[in-house]
């Protein structure tokens, strides 16, 4: 077993590496080694935790442990790429119903307190934990549905709804009050119900196309619950981890917002994301092309842009993209990759894809970096993306869409979208650049179509 001055040891050589591995994860050369960092310092947390002091090691806990560890495994190895962003909601799940549960029991076994200050406290921190946990655990769930295509992506707009949820808030906050001043168990358990059904309608209030910001605002919010559930406990580490994550899901959200030109605070308050009056009307005709009209004009091109999306991932097409990459450049053609900040349903999503079949990082360039220079580039590649090279976020003030910042694919001088069928983005809402004269659709299932443009690209 550890002295409690071990464990304090082993908690802050955690802390600072999860840290170390926050910081690494800011570019892509240190990322992998960033990841390292986390796993370390997190085996090295279990660890503190389970031989530190107050800890009885019994069958219980031993088996909980390799359950855990097991289906971690076997979860982690199953879910392909394309299921991350679902995982990473329904990970957030059970860190909310974990603050919960731990809430509960406190509550229920309060710690023996000598002042009445402390108790006001612990109650305030136990009403908390439970508080942000519940919000926290529906809204993953409503989170994970709608990403995974198990409920509708649109958003649900109620009559009402702020009013509602600034209701939801009120009746919360009066039942703290009750519950500090000991009116009775029944309060925490009538406020868990309630942050239950706000949680599921703020997530549900929100459309698809700002679900990569809800993604990231839910690891806000487990952050903040792990930190109270950490208060609960008098667990330094966990605090300290639950203010990391916290904020850095917080800022995440911010950075996002920013990128997607939303504001911060209504996406937290749900409702956005849908559409606002009648859309504009589409003319023109989708225009289909074969495999020798793209091959014939990647070899006239110099310059080649690609846009990866949900459907590369999907198709698991970043192999074959990366090998026409490679003969691009073999002929001396100037290949590039615009990434779009919630391309993939989630942040960073193309950029791991990307790494993984071994594309060089300097020509992954962000959005800002790379929209100036598509007016002069030939040729446009949209591999699986719909609503992030949308013209309509600029073009049509009543799109779902409206005023976010977009990849202006339609700027260079030809555009090949790799696109199975005629159907809308997740978003649901119909692309004008389809319609473009110097677009051509070529269909078909990405990998294949990259494939067959790799047998005309010698």
């Amino acid at each position: 077993m550890l002295t409690s001055e071990l464990q304090t040891a082993a908690y802050i050589a955690s802390a600072v590496l999860f840290i170390l591995s926050l910081g690494g994860l800011s570019n892509q050369e240190s990322a992998k080694r960033a990841v390292w960092f986390g796993i370390i310092g997190m085996a090295i947390a279990v660890f503190a935790t389970i031989f530190g002091p107050g800890v009885s090691i019994g069958p219980l806990l031993l088996v909980l442990l390799i359950a855990g560890a097991v289906i971690g495994t076997i979860v982690a190895k199953r879910v392909e790429m394309t299921g991350m962003p679902e995982l990473v909601a329904a990970l957030h799940s059970f860190v909310g119903l974990a603050a919960v549960f731990i809430g509960i029991n406190s509550g229920l076994n309060p710690p023996i307190l000598e002042t009445s200050a402390e108790k006001i406290i612990h109650e305030v921190e136990v009403f908390l934990g439970v508080f942000i946990g519940a919000i926290t655990f529906t809204g993953s769930i409503v989170a994970y549905a709608k990403l995974a295509g198990k409920v509708d992506g649109k958003a649900l707009i109620l009559p009402g709804r702020h009013l509602l949820n600034i209701a939801l808030v009120g009746v919360s906050l009066v039942l703290l009050y009750l519950y500090i001043n000991h009116y009775g168990n029944w309060t925490l358990f009538l406020m868990l119900l309630l942050a239950f059904v706000l949680g599921a309608h703020l997530v549900a209030a929100i459309g698809g196309a700002d679900m990569p910001v809800v993604v990231s605002m839910l690891n806000s919010y487990s952050g903040w619950a792990a930190a109270a559930t950490g208060f609960l406990l008098g667990n330094d580490l966990l605090i300290v981890t639950g203010a990391l994550v916290g904020s850095s899901g917080a800022i995440l959200s911010y950075i996002m917002c920013k990128a997607m030109n939303r504001k911060f605070l209504s996406v937290i308050l749900g409702g956005f994301g849908g559409a606002k009056g009648e859309a504009m009307a589409i003319e023109g005709e989708q225009i289909a092309i074969d495999a020798d009209g793209v091959a014939a004009a990647l070899n006239d091109a110099d310059s080649v842009v690609i846009v990866p999306g949900y459907g590369m991932a999907v198709a698991q097409a970043q192999q074959s993209v990366s090998e026409l990459t490679r003969r691009l450049r073999a002929k001396g053609k100037n290949v590039r990759f615009g990434i779009h900040p919630v391309a993939g349903r989630l942040p960073g999503h193309m950029n791991v894809l990307l790494a993984e079949a071994k594309v060089p990082y300097d020509i992954v360039l962000e959005m800002d970096e790379i929209n100036d220079d598509l007016p002069e580039t030939d040729v446009v590649i949209v591999i699986g993306s719909n609503d992030i090279v949308n013209p309509a976020a600029q073009e049509d003030p009543n799109s779902p869409i409206a005023g976010m910042p977009v990849l202006e694919v339609w700027k260079a001088k030809q555009v090949f979208v790799s696109k199975r069928g005629q159907g809308t983005g997740y978003s649901g809402i119909e692309n004008p650049l389809f319609f473009k004269e110097n677009t051509r659709m070529f269909y078909g299932d990405a990998k294949a179509s990259v494939d067959s443009l790799l047998s005309k690209i010698a």
